[in-house]
């Protein structure tokens, strides 16, 4: 009778397992749930793992686009790729979610890191200069919609170090104007520089100083008739300028 027990009791043993076995060969495994993926994206960002975040936040948004956790899954996707230094990812997710998400309350937050993924995504002052005038843009905007924003105020700085990042690339053109000895161009946008950066007087006082030796130099390549008609409009921009 022990036998016969024994033998019972390792045939039921035998077969739950082979069921187990069975349903964890041909059964898919059980899916996350939308909480689920959001947490471990979460604690993922905790940790600094950047890239295991953006593979959570990314399957939440693909399976469960309709969850609560999507809306916030779609943001924390952004922050990852920009702590992640992936400035043009995270651009194009911020951007995404304001255009999908308008009204929501953390957009004052979205239009000050597009503007941040664009000032970081400056290389140098001798390249076309998209991005900073793109997040000058936003900043504007920032502050003109949400002016009591801390973001607003955060923002300050940052269109300070834009605008000068901007005036020292038209330095810069105009400077190589100046060395390749093509006056007239080089005279204008000295002239811009002064008109449009009062607000960095140390660029602005060195281009108003270059515009005038510039147009002198213009000068020598003109007819005399060109000549007449251009001086009196430099001595009066000049005169309003000193």
């Amino acid at each position: 009778m022990r036998l016969a027990r024994l033998l019972t009791f390792l045939f039921v043993f035998m077969l739950a397992s082979g069921c187990v076995w069975l349903d964890n060969y041909f059964l898919p495994p059980a899916e996350d749930t939308a909480q689920e993926l959001y947490e471990a994206g979460s604690d993922a960002m905790n940790e600094k793992d950047y890239l295991d975040a953006q593979q959570y936040f990314s399957k939440l948004k693909d399976r469960f686009p309709f969850s609560p956790y999507a809306l916030k899954a779609e943001l924390g996707l952004a922050d990852a790729y920009y702590l992640d230094e992936q400035y043009q990812m995270a651009l194009d997710n911020y951007k995404e979610f304001e255009a999908l998400h308008p009204s929501n309350e953390n957009i004052p937050y979205v239009l000050y890191q597009i503007g941040n993924a664009d000032y970081n995504l400056f290389k140098s002052i001798d390249r076309r200069q998209e991005n900073i005038k793109e997040g000058l843009e936003y900043f504007y905007r920032l502050q003109e919609t949400y002016p009591d924003s801390q973001y607003a105020k955060a923002a300050k700085e940052l269109i300070l170090k834009s605008r000068r990042i901007l005036a020292e690339h038209e330095v810069y053109v105009a400077d190589f104007f100046w060395r390749t000895e093509q006056y007239g161009p080089a005279w204008h946008r000295y002239q811009y520089v002064v008109e449009n950066f009062s607000d960095v007087p140390d660029l602005r006082d060195y281009a108003r100083r270059r515009a005038e030796y510039s147009y002198f130099e213009y000068q020598k390549t003109l007819s005399e008739e060109e000549r007449l008609r251009i001086q009196g409009s430099w001595k009066l921009w000049l005169k309003k300028w000193l």
